[in-house]
């Protein structure tokens, strides 16, 4: 887990260098997902179940802001990334001053409206009856300390684009173990309730940011900022927009994806439902980690190589990324199947709860050995610059697919339609995505 200079991006063996930057990165995907799985156990047993559905109602509005930082912090990086394989270090330099003033004006321009319309926004996301006090009060609070998550999200994307995961990998953990400390602190030993749970996130965030900033203030970074970096450039800021569009599109889907099923399922099942999609939600995002990590690792490789015409390796880190994380998927396939009653039990000791967590579980987790395949290729596209089809393949797993087909399914299937909707979308996106990237490796790497 050694951190690596930027060069060996482009010399050392993928497989080898795969792993080097894939295992920080899943490791540090794993504790931030640990941690909201446990945050979510912490609320379920010490505050209560609706509190898990009203964080569930709160998160959508919150990341998606905290995301616009991701978008600028992935667009800014795959730039950086093929700037350092071209040798362009000054384009680099010019790239991350951007992005750091990028995502200060666009989350402070987000935050204060989202605080001025609180009691509209939160209801329009399933924060409704008595779902609607807590998620205020979780609302409120962790939205001050948004700015800080997106900062560290842009910051973390550029460590890696460093070809530095070790230092991205701890500035994943240290939120994630310093909330569920404060989480302990405010909520068992304090009492604080949802006040406790809000300020331990938005405190988590903050340290996060210290973090990030004395890494790049330090001597491990090799982009040391000057004044004349942070003069915005309206190539580099259109380029930064067209990349971190994709993510940014793929976080506004999660967002109204989370709004749909909130809405939808309290109208089926009322507050019981909203509280299995919050379980079955966590136990998606935490086991997913391993493909993610897979994810992040492959970004700046292929994006290195691509940037200095090494196709080879490009295509190499294609199948070997696939490879990697079709078996791990696999692995967390076998587990949901086998033990999602328990997995259920974790959260809650609501008994209907546990009761209809894990029908949902199964079908949620039907189509996840493959999804890996749709992930990496939207990836590959977004590394290497081509943002339209990157942004359309990242679409059309929720977008595309998702969407239409929970509105359409529970006609005919009721609450079940919903959780079908999954699996069905999965393979559908995982299809189309396979042949735009099979097309691109045989006509354009090759």
């Amino acid at each position: 887990m050694a951190n690596i200079s930027s060069d060996e991006l482009g010399t050392e063996p993928i497989g080898k260098l795969l792993v080097k930057q894939a295992l920080p990165a899943s490791i540090g995907i794993l504790v931030m997902s640990l941690n909201i799985v446990v945050d979510t156990v912490f609320v379920g047993h010490w505050i209560g179940s609706i509190a898990i559905a009203a964080i569930n109602v709160v998160l959508p509005v919150s990341f998606f802001i905290a995301a616009l930082g991701m978008a600028i912090g992935i667009g800014g990086s795959s730039i950086i990334s093929r700037s350092l394989g071209k040798g362009n270090k000054e384009k680099a330099l010019n790239t991350f001053g951007n992005q750091i003033i990028l995502t200060l004006l666009h989350t402070v321009a987000l935050v204060i409206p989202g605080l001025v319309f609180a009691n509209s926004i939160i209801p329009g996301f399933g924060g409704k009856g008595d779902i609607f006090e807590p998620a205020r009060i979780y609302y409120t609070i962790v939205l001050y300390g948004v700015p800080f998550l997106a900062l560290c999200m842009m910051g973390n994307t550029v460590i890696r684009a460093e070809g530095k995961p070790k230092f991205a990998m701890t500035a994943m953990i240290i939120p994630s173990v310093s909330n569920l400390i404060l989480d302990y602190v405010f909520i068992k030993i304090l009492g604080y309730g949802m006040h406790g749970a809000a300020w331990a996130t938005t405190i988590s965030y903050l340290l996060c940011l210290i973090y990030v900033s004395w890494f790049f203030l330090s001597h491990n970074s090799e982009l040391k900022l000057t004044a004349g970096n942070f003069a915005l450039s309206r190539p580099i800021v259109a380029e930064i927009g067209a990349l971190g569009f994709v993510t940014l599109a793929r976080q506004a889907v999660v967002s109204v994806t989370y709004l749909v099923m909130n809405n939808i399922l309290f109208n089926l099942g009322g507050e019981l439902s909203v509280t299995v999609y919050a379980i079955v939600a966590r136990m998606l995002m935490f086991a997913s980690f391993p493909i993610l990590g897979v994810t992040q690792g492959f970004l700046p490789i292929a994006g290195y190589n691509y940037g200095a015409n090494k196709f080879e390796r490009v295509i190499k880190s294609i199948n070997t990324a696939i490879k990697y994380s079709v078996l791990v998927a696999t692995v967390v396939f076998l587990i949901i199947m086998l033990f999602p009653g328990e997995i259920a039990s974790v959260f809650t000791s609501d008994e209907l709860v546990i009761k209809e967590t894990p029908n949902a579980m199964r079908w949620v987790f039907g189509a996840i050995p493959i999804i890996s395949i749709q992930l990496i290729g939207a990836a590959y596209f977004q590394a290497v610059g081509k943002a339209t089809p990157a942004l359309l393949l990242t679409l059309t797993r929720q977008g595309f697919f998702f969407i239409p087909l929970v509105f359409i399914l529970p006609r005919f299937y009721g609450e079940l339609g919903v959780w079908m909707s999954f699996p069905v979308s999965d393979v559908l996106s995982t299809i189309v995505t396979g042949y735009f990237l099979n097309k691109e490796v045989r006509l354009k790497l090759k």
